[in-house]
């Protein structure tokens, strides 16, 4: 940023050291202080993107043939974009051998992937890398970067402008440490209470649970069978609360972790302003980790700030 500032740059584009995910900062006109923009929120703007210069180039597209993509735990955004606009969205598990290997089928199947994205900063923009690939997106989000301007728009003037008509989205990513298998077993036993998940979290109630560990699915009667592939050997459940809140409850497949993913958000055209949000969001997460993860019961370590 300092060398940004230098340069009288107000965007940065990063890549990692093997340049297979990106991450976008910008400077705000208004305040001057750079804002790093969250996973989700660059894969908001770059599906909203996506589909705009698709429809362009293809104002009467079969809508049943043109997909987009993201992993389970990351932003319903896109959700709401399709059902807006008329195309296809499906959720996979983590990870992009999942996402590279179903936009694959659906490529043979004569149908179109125009993005596919991760919280974790991976973006696939197109169907020629069916991968993460942070030198692709990065020119993608350079060329948007010239477009905003030529509309004298900034990223998060346009990303206020892309919740304004689909619906605003707020999330938190975080986790426990914990090095004891048997105490991640526990919390999440203690979790399922033998089919009896919990009916609330604070004041908002329990709608609907997804458990990936055992296969159980309670929107989808009457066998339960989840949609997604079940891992008996990893930990992973989703619920859904009657506030528009989802979050995911899951271990790390490769370090000693309990992540959770939370996410609100609101209708389309709804008022809600980011700080109203932003204030649901935290008292949720608070709730979430009070009542589900339990930390101080089963001694679970913050993670490092």
């Amino acid at each position: 940023m300092q060398t940004a500032d230098r340069a009288g740059s107000t965007i940065i584009l990063s890549t990692d050291p093997d340049a297979d995910r990106l991450a976008l900062a910008e400077k705000s006109p208004l305040t001057g202080r750079w804002k790093v923009f969250s996973g989700n929120e660059i894969g908001t703007l770059l599906s909203w993107w996506a589909f705009k210069n698709y429809k362009e180039r293809n104002p009467g597209f079969d809508g049943f043939k043109v997909h987009m993509l993201a992993s389970t735990v990351s932003s319903k955004f896109i959700r709401s974009l399709a059902q807006v606009e008329g195309f296809q969205f499906e959720e996979t598990l983590t990870g992009f051998k999942w996402m590279g290997n179903r936009a694959y089928d659906l490529l043979n199947q004569d149908h179109e992937v125009l993005f596919a994205f991760e919280e974790a900063i991976g973006f696939m923009f197109g169907a020629t890398v069916l991968d993460k690939d942070g030198v692709s997106a990065a020119a993608v989000m350079a060329e948007y970067a010239g477009w905003l301007h030529s509309q004298d728009k900034t990223f998060g003037s346009h990303l206020e402008d892309i919740y304004l008509r689909y619906g605003r989205f707020a999330s938190e990513v975080s986790y426990y440490l914990c090095y004891s298998q048997e105490t991640i077993r526990k919390l999440f036993n203690g979790l399922r209470k033998g089919g009896n998940y919990p009916a609330t979290c604070g004041s908002a109630k329990v709608v609907s649970v997804v458990d990936l560990t055992v296969g159980y699915d309670s929107t989808r009667p009457p066998d339960h069978k989840p949609v997604l592939p079940v891992d008996p050997n990893t930990q992973m459940i989703t619920f859904t609360l009657d506030n528009r809140c989802i979050f995911t409850l899951r271990t790390s497949g490769t370090e000693p972790k309990i992540k959770y993913y939370v996410e609100l958000s609101t209708e389309a055209g709804s008022k809600t302003t980011a700080e109203e949000l932003g204030r649901t969001l935290k008292q949720t997460v608070e709730n979430i980790v009070q009542e589900f993860l339990q930390p101080e019961r089963f001694g679970l370590i913050p993670r490092p700030t």
